[in-house]
């Protein structure tokens, strides 16, 4: 009589399958450290991929990758007797595999390895940055329109963009707000994408983080300094005196935008004077201009800003045109 194996024998382990995620905004090698010791540690490490940009460095550390696409039945066939087998997908991921492996194991019929996703290289915040970036110099290149851009030809969609920022904040509009904080932005890396082809003195968009970044850590001794600052006001005191010693102005009104909406051009002229402490007398004229300028630094020694207020009052206006066209559209 043949002897039976007891019942309570335990079943032949079913392995391991890693699914092994990188980011392309992060550079190949750059793996964390439990990702590094399971491929190590791993039977077998499949890619399909021949081009993928992690092989060279995976070769360096001395991992044999096998250029290998198996079926979902296969890989898991390949675990078999508690085998480790970690698989490196594409950048656009293995989807006929996962889902394959998602058919197998919502059949019942397959006793399944342990299914393990392991990212080994995350985003850092701001890295979709590296898209927009990457985007934009495609565009340059190949876009019949973008590729003969000017800083001026693009200047007034600059301000047109602003401005529709500014409503989207007056809207409280959510979806808007991230939106035009978009447009904005690509105002920013077009102009930074038009400056690096310039043959005489390029720059890039890293040159303008960087100078904003020196900018923000020299005027913030409170954050990155000594100094100490415990109220708005001390910031603003901290950034007025940092920003007087880089711009060695010999004028307060140096830097102010002669361009810009004529209330908030004299909100900004009336700060300046009463920052630096001048007692300056309004000039004197005759006209809807010097009444104007009057509540205009009347509103910014009051701490309100004239030209949103204008524009707040503007829209109450707006509403009360249209509330008074649908009544007479009624009435007729």
């Amino acid at each position: 009589m043949t002897a039976q194996a007891p019942s309570d024998a335990p079943a032949a382990s079913p392995g391991r399958i890693v699914l092994l995620t990188t980011s392309h905004r992060v550079a190949p090698g750059l793996l964390s450290w439990s990702a590094w010791q399971t491929l190590h540690a791993a039977d077998r490490v499949l890619c399909a991929d021949p081009g993928h940009p992690q092989l060279p460095y995976l070769g360096e550390a001395g991992i044999t990758v096998e250029r290998s696409a198996p079926e979902a039945g296969e890989l898991v066939d390949a675990c078999a007797g508690g085998r480790t087998v970690v698989v490196v997908p594409s950048g656009e991921g293995d989807q006929l595999l996962t889902d394959g492996l998602a058919r197998l194991a919502g059949s019942g019929r397959v006793q399944m390895p342990d299914l393990e996703l392991l990212p080994a290289s995350y985003d850092l915040p701001g890295a979709r940055l590296l898209d927009l970036v990457q985007v934009m110099d495609r565009i340059r290149a190949e876009c019949p329109w973008s590729s003969t851009q000017t800083h001026r030809g693009l200047a007034k969609y600059g301000i047109e963009e602003a401005y529709e920022l500014v409503e989207a904040i007056e809207d409280g509009d959510r979806d808007e707000l991230r939106e035009e904080l978009g447009d904005v932005l690509l105002q920013v890396v077009f102009h930074a994408r038009i400056a690096q082809d310039d043959p005489d003195e390029p720059f890039s968009i890293d040159d303008v983080a960087a100078t904003i970044v020196e900018k923000l850590i020299h005027r913030h001794p409170h954050v990155f300094g000594d100094d100490t600052a415990e109220t708005p006001e001390e910031v603003k005191e901290h950034w007025l005196r940092t920003k007087a010693i880089e711009k060695q102005r010999s004028s307060v009104t140096e830097g102010i935008p002669l361009g810009q909406p004529g209330l908030a051009l004299a909100a900004k002229l009336a700060s300046r004077a009463r920052t630096a402490g001048m007692e300056m007398a309004l000039p004197v004229g005759e006209g809807i201009g010097y009444e104007l300028l009057a509540m205009a630094v009347r509103a910014e020694s009051q701490g309100t800003d004239p030209e949103t207020a204008l524009r707040a009052a503007a829209r109450v206006y707006r509403d009360a045109i249209r509330a008074a066209e649908a009544a007479w559209e009624a009435d007729r």
